[in-house]
């Protein structure tokens, strides 16, 4: 699942990011924008983004559950959601993020937005980044359940999909087992919350780190991919 960003004839190894996120996480969306920031400030040649699924309720329905009574389950109560919520929206505010979240009614199953990513991104790497910021948007701004396969679909109509191809591969079990896989190595890998970004395999950094902590991971894994002179 890459996401190849400006690719040229160089001598340079790519930067490798693998991106541990799940699709119904704000802050994972949020880490995204600030990743977003520290690669603008770093001018690189050659960098490939690859986007892998963690599920944070990887028992949930396969049709979701309704928004109130996972926050009451989640939380204990309105009162507490409130209080977490507003945290992340006033983080969201600062990365340019307007969370809708009392348009969200329900929580769904994430499995299948992560299967529609690996699907598009295997064969077209290049197209994960924007797919992934357009399954955030379709969720945490405009309140859509992207666990439905017809809102999947539409979304990867967007981004030069087939609807029935896909229609077809998200009605399937295809990479189902694939998801589970991903979610449980991530866990051996020590990952208990996301977003967790790891760098050419070496360094890894949890949570929504601000950008300024970011770009000196960037900095670190070119540094460590420059040939000695």
């Amino acid at each position: 699942m890459n996401w190849h960003a400006g690719q040229n004839e160089t001598s340079l190894m790519p930067i490798r990011i693998e991106a541990i996120v799940d699709t119904i996480c704000p802050w994972c969306y949020i880490g995204k924008k600030r990743l977003e920031k520290a690669l603008s400030r770093e001018q690189l040649d050659n960098l490939i983004i690859n986007w892998r699924p963690f599920l944070l309720n990887p028992d949930m329905p396969n049709g979701g559950i309704d928004r109130k009574l996972y926050l009451s389950a989640k939380f204990g109560g309105t009162e507490s959601a409130t209080r977490v919520y507003k945290a992340i929206e006033t983080a969201g505010a600062a990365v340019g993020i307007d969370f809708k979240f009392d348009d969200i009614k329900i929580t769904p199953d994430s499995t299948d937005s992560h299967r529609l990513i690996f699907k598009v991104c295997s064969e077209r790497p290049a197209v994960g980044n924007a797919l992934v910021e357009d399954l955030f948007v379709a969720y945490f701004l405009e309140g859509q359940n992207i666990g439905d396969l017809d809102i999947l679909a539409e979304i990867a109509v967007t981004h030069g999909e087939d609807r029935n191809e896909i229609l077809d591969y998200l009605a399937g079990d295809m990479d189902r087992d694939f998801v589970g896989q991903e979610n449980r190595v991530a866990h051996q890998m020590g990952v208990t919350g996301v977003p967790c970004f790891v760098f050419n395999g070496r360094h890894a950094l949890s949570g929504a780190q601000e950008p300024e902590i970011l770009q000196r991971m960037v900095r670190l894994a070119r540094q460590e991919e420059t040939p000695a002179s």
